[in-house]
């Protein structure tokens, strides 16, 4: 019994010498595992390209608007707008939905994908799946539309197609401006006009 006690006591004196010196071990170790700090190294962040993200501000939801010399309202809404990097008049917008109010009362919503806007030029070009829908009962689709928020001016440089009051119509362009000798808004079809009547249902 004596014995036993004997062996334990010498156990336990050389563990509180192994283990500390092995603690002291593990530490070096760690220390000499790391890599040297250089206090003039600048904090790891994330490889952003500061310029890039400057190029590429934009506003979300962004609203242009303007007033024709004739009155009427053009207002173009989008999703998102990124002005252009050499030309900050000059902004590319993505999700277009735009109305415009004519003084006679009549309305047109349009819907792009896309839009090019020149505050400079007073001009916009909705690009893409482009809609017209106007009050007057045409509902119209083409690729590109130019309009203008100085004077009342709207076009499509190529084919429209869609239905109206007389029919369902193709035409190789539109063209929506004043008319100066009535002073009212002309909605004219052109370029290979063709067009398929459909009388209206007379009233009871």
């Amino acid at each position: 019994m004596a014995r036993h006690n004997n062996l334990q006591s010498k156990l336990v004196a050389w563990m509180k010498i192994i283990l500390p010196l092995a603690a002291l071990g593990l530490l070096s170790t760690l220390f000499l595992l790391s890599r040297t700090v250089d206090p003039t190294r600048s904090v790891p962040v994330s490889q952003i390209d500061i310029e890039k993200r400057a190029a590429e501000q934009g506003a979300s939801n962004p609203t242009f608007s303007g007033v024709t010399e004739e009155g009427d309202q053009v207002t173009v809404r989008a999703r998102s707008a990124v002005p252009n990097t050499d030309d900050m008049s000059k902004v590319h917008a993505e999700q277009i939905n735009a109305t415009l109010e004519l003084q006679s009362g009549s309305k047109f919503n349009i819907t792009s994908q896309s839009a090019k806007v020149d505050s400079t030029a007073f001009t916009v070009q909705l690009i893409g799946d482009v809609r017209i829908v106007s009050s007057t009962g045409f509902d119209l689709e083409t690729e590109v539309l130019n309009a203008r928020f100085d004077v009342l001016y709207t076009d499509t440089p190529g084919p429209v197609s869609g239905s109206g009051p007389p029919g369902n119509l193709q035409a190789g362009r539109m063209v929506l401006r004043n008319d100066d000798s009535t002073d009212a808004a002309h909605l004219l079809f052109t370029d290979g006009v063709k067009l398929i009547y459909q009388p209206q249902n007379p009233k009871d």
